[in-house]
């Protein structure tokens, strides 16, 4: 994989004027007067760049202006401040050599027409996309054979289910072999089962393409199969920005040791005491949490001290990870930059 830079982010920016309106009849009419605004910066300052090839995580909470970002990147909003550029063009202008080569995916959003087979769907975007009929057929039996799509290719897609729809959502924006891939929530609403499916293809799309990929996702399962490296954006700025493994090193400094017991035994809190915090203790399963520096020692001592049916040693989950950044930045308050590196 090449280490060219596929995406290069520099203090962008995008601020919408949103109306400032009271409640009642008097503030509507005022409002057809004079209207206020105030500025909601969605993005601000973002800088940041994503390798050709990579599989980046671009995480934040709701609001925290991952979906603007991708649309700025995508072409479809323009930014207020700042430069972003990909494969080298500018996403604004919209040249029809850069959409050849890009695609974004938004769960729980169309691009398949409802009421025609998902085969019509795919050979319409066929046409919008200039695909010779050579390339097309070997990137649909690619995708077909990927992601299982062969008995869905006659079904008018009202008659999908959700699952089976994503699917066909992902192949018809991929049917064009796009280099770079913004996901923003591709498996959002899907079971778990569904889920893995769109990973595992992710995950072959990008080795067989070298194709680069910023993904979004609430579902760190997602995240912790595909990326590596992360990006946590908060308020439209960046917080982190470096590997998975960093982030949860940084913020997470315990982890946590579960015991299946192979009896009862009285008084586990006191057995307990002095190796690490007990978190729970039920149905003959105990769970502590320790500092990681101490794992080998705790480790150590819960086997001479209980019936030790089973033990494992986790870190904890991603998101209670990223929740832990965003607390330590309201700690922080008013930080001159905004991120922590």
């Amino acid at each position: 994989m090449s280490g060219e830079s596929a995406v290069v982010v520099t203090n962008l920016r995008k601020t919408y004027a949103v109306p400032i309106r009271e409640a009642g009849v008097g503030a509507s009419l005022r409002s057809l007067i004079r209207r206020t605004t105030r500025d909601v910066h969605a993005v601000d300052g973002l800088t940041l760049t994503v390798p050709t090839g990579e599989i980046t995580g671009f995480l934040g909470p709701n609001g925290a202006g991952k979906t603007t970002t991708l649309k700025m990147l995508a072409g479809l909003l323009h930014p207020s401040g700042g430069e972003a550029r990909v494969l080298g063009h500018d996403p604004y202008q919209r040249d029809p050599d850069f959409l050849r080569q890009i695609t974004l995916v938004m769960g729980q959003r169309n691009q398949l027409q409802w009421d025609i087979p998902v085969a019509d769907s795919f050979e319409l975007n066929r046409a919008i996309y200039r695909v010779s009929y050579g390339a097309f057929r070997k990137a649909l039996d690619e995708l077909v054979s990927l992601l299982d799509l062969s008995a869905l290719l006659p079904k008018p897609v009202r008659q999908l289910s959700l699952g089976e729809r994503m699917k066909c959502e992902i192949a018809v924006a991929l049917l064009h072999q796009p280099r770079v891939l913004f996901l923003d929530e591709p498996t959002i609403g899907l079971d778990v089962t569904m889920q893995r499916r769109i990973r595992s293809f992710v995950a072959e799309y990008n080795r067989r393409h070298e194709a680069t990929v910023l993904l979004t996702s609430h579902y760190m399962a997602d995240v912790e199969a595909l990326c590596r490296r992360v990006i946590v954006v908060h308020h439209g700025r960046l917080l982190f920005d470096g590997d998975l493994s960093t982030l949860v090193d940084r913020f997470s400094p315990h982890k946590t040791i579960t015991i299946d017991l192979e009896s009862d035994v009285p008084d586990t809190t006191r057995l307990i005491d002095g190796i690490g915090e007990l978190v729970s203790a039920e149905d003959g399963r105990i769970v502590v949490r320790v500092p990681k520096r101490d794992t080998a020692r705790a480790t150590a001592e819960i086997l001479a001290r209980l019936p030790v049916a089973d033990l494992s040693v986790e870190d904890p989950p991603v998101d209670d990870v990223i929740e832990r950044v965003f607390a330590s930045t309201k700690e922080v308050g008013a930080s001159t930059t905004g991120a922590l590196r």
